[in-house]
């Protein structure tokens, strides 16, 4: 399709700003600032997007929330982790992360101010205060949540660890999680179903089913967390059945279940756990 030559100067425009941008941070041999010099400019976000999809959508996904299967975080919730600054998003971009599947990346200081930039645009944003009785929600969250999810390093292991959900999840998308937890799953919650020859009163030949979600996969192995919160890893060679499930371990909590009231209580109590 042939370009419109309004079209062809808002390119050269832009093509222009990224150079420009490049030889002014270029010109001289100051170490990366601390703070985005991009962060008021929005092209810069357009422009990081566009690095962003070519660069890391691979791992991450287009949409910056990860892909299932790969061990590379949702990018969306970067920045409600305490310390996350705009310069030590820039390192880990610039360097890598020891130990995991993260490289170092060889981008230009603007480039990489402006993979921030895009990573900025697309965070998750908090909700808003809620105004019921923490208190209360305490004692709520203790008998229907505790013993799958975790605060501050109280509680299971089976679900999302819910210390700063508040500050990444939306008040809508937090009901909905509650009311329709299958319509949504977290990576690495996913449930399955596995079944194996198991060992019954000293005896080859008992079949055994149990169900989890999966943590983690190869083309040989599995690992997954058990309903008992036990990880456990097993060869598929080994295994005679491997069903992905649809539906989220969580059981559904209906307004019979817990009230509106109740609700409103126990996202309270995790606000106030920030």
């Amino acid at each position: 399709m042939k370009k419109s030559p309004e079209t062809k100067r808002s390119l050269i425009r832009f093509v222009t700003w990224i150079l420009s941008i490049t030889a002014v941070m270029y010109v001289s041999s100051v170490p990366a600032q601390q703070i985005n010099p991009l962060e008021s400019d929005p092209r810069a976000a357009r422009a990081g997007g566009v690095l962003f999809r070519s660069q890391c959508a691979t791992c991450h996904g287009g949409d910056a929330k990860g892909i299932t299967g790969i061990e590379a975080p949702d990018l969306t919730l970067i920045w409600a982790a305490v310390g996350t600054t705009d310069e030590r998003v820039f390192q880990t971009i610039r360097n890598g992360v020891p130990g995991s599947i993260m490289p170092a990346h060889g981008f230009t200081d603007p480039e990489t101010w402006m993979l921030v930039s895009y990573l900025r645009s697309v965070a998750a944003t908090g909700a808003t205060e809620f105004s019921g009785d923490a208190v209360r929600g305490s004692g709520l969250f203790l008998s229907n949540c505790a013993r799958c999810h975790r605060v501050r390093g109280e509680g299971g292991s089976l679900g999302p660890d819910l210390s700063q959900i508040t500050s990444r999840r939306s008040a809508a998308a937090l009901v909905n999680s509650v009311r329709e937890p299958s319509a949504t799953i977290a990576r690495r919650y996913h449930s399955v179903s596995l079944v194996f020859e198991g060992l019954s009163a000293g005896a080859s030949g008992s079949r055994q089913r149990i169900q989890g979600t999966l943590k983690s996969e190869d083309a040989f192995s599995i690992q997954m967390m058990d309903t008992n919160q036990q990880l456990r890893a097993f060869m598929k060679a080994d295994l005679l059945e491997f069903v992905r499930e649809s539906d989220s371990l969580m059981p559904a909590f209906s307004r019979t279940d817990l009230s509106s009231a109740e609700l409103e209580d126990i996202l309270t109590f995790l606000q106030s756990q920030l």
